[in-house]
């Protein structure tokens, strides 16, 4: 046991000794390289002049904290360009998907203006075809014809020297062109109007209400069905083989005779219309209106009846200009006859 001890403490002196020796060495080759980095050395700069002569007293420690500082000043230069370089990809980056995504929405706006220039040519075809059948003159303030300038110069698309969209172009000769067009789009509104206007102040549709019943007896020459004799039917007579349904007004007028014939038309009325046009509704069951009252076209005036001279429920429905009397089919549903040919 005290063997044991007596080796335990000569081993710690031994290790104690052998840490000192170290920290001697240490501290020696310390003191070594610090006396060397602190050794003054002198550079002697000796100018081709006979100046004075420089001398220049510096260390091997000055030396190392120069290059030090000056490694530190070019690390932290990289370092802040790198980050500005960074920021200027970002950045690049960044634009660079935003003109990716101009010239996509660049692309689908002249495909866009393909497709509206298309159309545009195809209205003008259609249009101009009505205005000549109109017989509008589709010209602008200086007498220069649309067709001669605006759409037609669609048809011919070029690129422009400076390279700018023609597309821009196109559509200001598409403005210019729909802004010419608005002149003659209004003379159409308004003769379309005056056209309406017109065709409720003449005779021109079915005087029963909703078209229904057929002729059943025509205008002109006619066998009398009481005496069987050859006469002049001034007017045609229209069936719907029963009595009641509703008589309207074929045009806007003024009732000027309602009256009872009980030899001839039984209830009639008669309306004097504009342009010297009169109508009579003749074997009314009974009459809805007096005379001096204003009616408008589809206006229920009657109910058809069996009144007068008849062989059965029909309306005898005639049509006059002046003093003359024309055939009424001539003027019955002018309206659908001025559609069909619309079409």
């Amino acid at each position: 046991m005290y063997n044991y001890k007596r080796f335990e403490s000569d081993a710690i002196q031994k290790m104690k000794r052998g840490i000192i020796r170290v920290i001697r060495s240490v501290g020696g080759f310390c003191k070594f390289i610090f006396r060397g980095l602190v050794k003054q050395y002198t550079v002697v700069l000796v100018p081709h002049s006979e100046k004075r002569v420089y001398n220049l007293h510096i260390n091997i420690l000055t030396i190392l904290c120069f290059v030090l500082t000056l490694v530190g000043l070019g690390m932290g230069v990289f370092y802040h360009g790198s980050l500005r370089l960074e920021g200027a990809s970002i950045t690049f980056s960044d634009k660079d998907s935003r003109l990716q995504a101009t010239q996509a929405s660049l692309d689908q706006i002249r495909d866009e203006t393909k497709k509206l220039i298309l159309k545009a040519k195809n209205f003008e075809s259609a249009l101009s075809s009505t205005l000549d059948s109109l017989g509008v003159d589709m010209t602008d303030s200086e007498g220069v014809s649309s067709q001669d300038s605006d759409l037609s110069s669609l048809l011919n698309i070029q690129t422009t020297p400076e390279g700018s969209m023609q597309e821009i172009n196109d559509l200001q000769q598409l403005s210019s062109y729909l802004e010419t067009a608005v002149k003659p789009i209004k003379e159409i509104d308004a003769l379309l109007k005056s056209q309406s206007a017109l065709l409720t102040e003449i005779p021109s549709i079915w005087p029963i209400k909703g078209g229904i019943g057929h002729i059943s007896f025509r205008f002109g020459q006619q066998q009398n069905p009481f005496t069987d004799q050859y006469y002049i039917h001034k007017g045609i007579d229209l069936s719907t083989y029963r009595q009641g349904d509703p008589v309207v007004a074929s045009a806007d007028g003024q009732v000027v005779t309602v009256d009872y014939d009980a030899s001839g038309f039984g209830n009639y009325i008669i309306i004097k219309h504009k342009h010297g046009f009169y109508t009579r509704y003749g074997h009314l069951l009974s009459v809805r209106v007096r005379t001096g009252q204003r009616v408008q076209q589809n206006e229920v005036i009657g109910y058809i009846g069996n009144t007068g001279l008849s062989t059965g429920p029909h309306l005898h429905y005639e049509v006059h200009i002046g003093s003359d009397v024309v055939d009424p089919q001539n003027y019955l549903n002018i309206r659908s006859s001025l559609a069909r040919m619309a079409k």
